[in-house]
């Protein structure tokens, strides 16, 4: 029998512990399953370009607009620099900001894609993130495909100050244009989304849904007791609490979104 130190090495990295139910799950077996625990359905934290491999047909997605990058337009400096931050942001993900802009087909809809990616900077909604969310927007606008904008997000960038919460009135103004020119949006609320995002376009989708017990609001439940000074209902501010008190149209597990959208596509667009 080999010694323990090498029996080690050879299952390193082939499991991963479930963060809600504890359970040791075989990596390739959470892969097959979009990433969701198979012993108690909790639903990992997938990047961007997952969300966009999942949504979109094979082959069919094309990225756009991966290479615009903030300016540091306010010299921010808290503990550290903030062009710093915004450096070990794109190393550790490989992206310039956090939202990644595609279009392809959605079971032969063809849409335009706007995925949020939580690992840059808590997927905060800096400048270039409502520059890129806007141009999604407008791309949707040029070629009458139907928009999916899928949230991850702390909210606002605290760096970039009032430029920042600018960018939730910019989506909101593109988004009265789509839906004047009748052209489905369809928000996909992941968790966390919140702050600003959910304040602007997370909650303005002609069709909201949601990951179960993804975490949803303004302010976050803590926040919200010590202001009102009272305890917060059971499951406050999760996805389930909030289809229930009419704020959603559907919580969705992950692997049944793609269908779910390809129909009601078919039923919006009459295609």
């Amino acid at each position: 029998m080999p010694p323990e130190e090498e029996r080690r090495v050879r299952t390193e990295g082939l499991f991963a512990k479930c963060e809600d139910c504890k359970n040791i799950i075989w990596k390739k077996e959470l892969e097959s399953n979009c990433q969701v625990c198979p012993k108690c359905g909790y639903h990992f934290r997938i990047n961007a370009r997952q969300r966009l491999a999942l949504l979109l047909d094979e082959a069919t997605c094309r990225e756009f607009d991966g290479h615009l990058r903030s300016s540091d337009p306010l010299q921010f400096t808290d503990r550290k620099n903030y062009r710093e931050r915004l450096d070990q942001a794109a190393q550790a993900t490989g992206l310039n900001e956090a939202v990644v802009n595609g279009e392809g087909t959605l079971e032969g809809h063809p849409v335009v894609c706007a995925c949020m990616e939580y690992e840059f900077i808590g997927g905060s909604m800096g400048s270039v993130v409502g520059e890129k969310i806007t141009r999604a927007i407008e791309r949707s606008l040029e070629t009458g495909h139907s928009l999916i904008i899928v949230s991850a997000s702390g909210g606002a960038r605290m760096m970039e100050g009032v430029l920042s919460l600018m960018q939730m009135a910019k989506i909101s103004a593109a988004l009265g244009q789509l839906h004047e020119r009748r052209i489905p949006y369809v928000s996909i609320l992941t968790n966390p989304t919140t702050g600003g995002v959910t304040a602007s376009f997370a909650m303005l989708g002609d069709l909201n849904i949601a990951e179960p017990r993804a975490l949803i609001g303004f302010a976050g439940p803590r926040v919200i007791e010590q202001t009102i000074r009272q305890k917060l209902p059971e499951g406050f501010q999760q996805s389930e609490f909030l289809v229930e008190h009419g704020m959603l149209d559907a919580v969705l597990e992950r692997k049944e979104i793609k269908p779910f959208l390809a129909d009601w596509f078919s039923f919006a667009t009459g295609r």
